[in-house]
């Protein structure tokens, strides 16, 4: 009698101690008959089932059920306030775990997307970087963003510059450089290391997308600095890669239409350069046209046709003859 009850007693452990996987295997196969509600249940049945054990076999059985139901709750069941819950229990409880990292991430975009709370977001970023793990140049980009929409663009630059010396191989570090080019360009003091930013991923990566954005971006900072024709070089060059190159035509006549009107006509236009005979064709160096002096002939009332006799006469090489003056006459 004692000999069964020992045997029904054995039976039954075996059974909770197998209880686990196999309830994480029917909420696997729930899942995949899209059944997130049944899925959701065998989780909470396989913690359940874990709840007294502290075997190292079942740490991983609990981080797996952890994150299956947190997932749920994110992805499936569309309850971002109930799976942040669960992801940080997952962190709390199964900081080790290889689910914990993915989970780290998920909640890490549920608190930047969801609860706006970008601080919290940086911080979970910032302790999934500890872990050194395959994806950290682009959580480290990723962090620099995030600073970005905090408008904290001196943190920008640090976050960015990381990116760029630690990852240099990674394929983000052409697009740390355009966030730090963005980030100085907002800062009054330091247009010039925009540029020198913006100027490095141009020369260091051809063959980036990001090329003609930074050139369009190069343009500006340029234009702002009063170099007008400079800033339609650059935009000429972004021209046949960029995405809008209807935006950048746009900037390029906008400016040109600008030079046309405050640059005076006969400047830098040989033909006009020494064109004084042209009403208007001379101009001073405010803009405005030069009054010439009359001839001589001019100045003692005679018509234009006889002041451009005199001139004609001059330019032969004799002398001219004074025309006569009103009322003069022979005797």
């Amino acid at each position: 009698m004692k000999r069964a009850a020992l045997l029904v007693l054995m039976t039954a452990a075996g059974c909770q101690k197998n209880d686990a996987p196999s309830k994480l295997e029917a909420a696997r196969a729930a899942l995949y008959a899209n059944k997130p509600d049944v899925a959701l249940s065998e989780y909470k049945l396989a913690l359940d089932a874990l709840e007294r054990n502290t075997s190292p076999e079942a740490a991983l059985y609990r981080a797996r059920a952890l994150r299956g139901a947190a997932d749920i709750y994110a992805f499936q069941l569309q309850d971002p306030k109930r799976a942040a819950e669960v992801y940080r229990e997952l962190i709390k409880t199964c900081p080790e775990a290889p689910e914990t990292m993915e989970g780290r991430l998920h909640l890490a975009a549920l608190l930047r997307h969801q609860f706006r709370d970008i601080r919290a977001a940086i911080a979970e970023l910032t302790a999934a970087l500890a872990r050194n793990p395959p994806q950290s140049a682009e959580l480290a980009y990723e962090v620099a963003t995030l600073y970005f929409e905090l408008r904290d663009y001196q943190q920008v630059t640090i976050e960015a510059d990381t990116v760029i010396r630690k990852y240099e191989t990674s394929v983000w570090v052409d697009d740390a450089l355009y966030l730090k080019g963005q980030a100085l360009s907002m800062m009054d003091e330091r247009k010039s290391e925009a540029l020198r930013a913006y100027g490095e991923l141009v020369e260091r990566f051809p063959d980036s997308a990001l090329v003609p954005h930074a050139l369009v971006e190069l343009g500006r900072l340029k234009a702002d600095q009063g170099e007008e024709e400079k800033a339609i070089e650059y935009w000429v060059q972004a021209l046949p890669r960029h995405p809008d190159p209807k935006g950048v035509q746009a900037s390029i006549a906008r400016v040109r239409a600008h030079l046309r009107a405050t640059t005076p006509k006969s400047v830098g236009d040989p033909m006009r350069a020494f064109d004084w005979d042209v009403p208007g064709a001379a101009v001073s160096e405010g803009g405005k046209p030069l009054v010439l002096p009359k001839t001589s002939a001019e100045a003692v009332g005679a018509t234009k046709e006889e002041a451009a006799r005199e001139a004609r006469t001059t330019e032969g090489g004799a002398p001219a003859a004074r025309p006569a003056a009103r009322g003069e006459g022979s005797l």
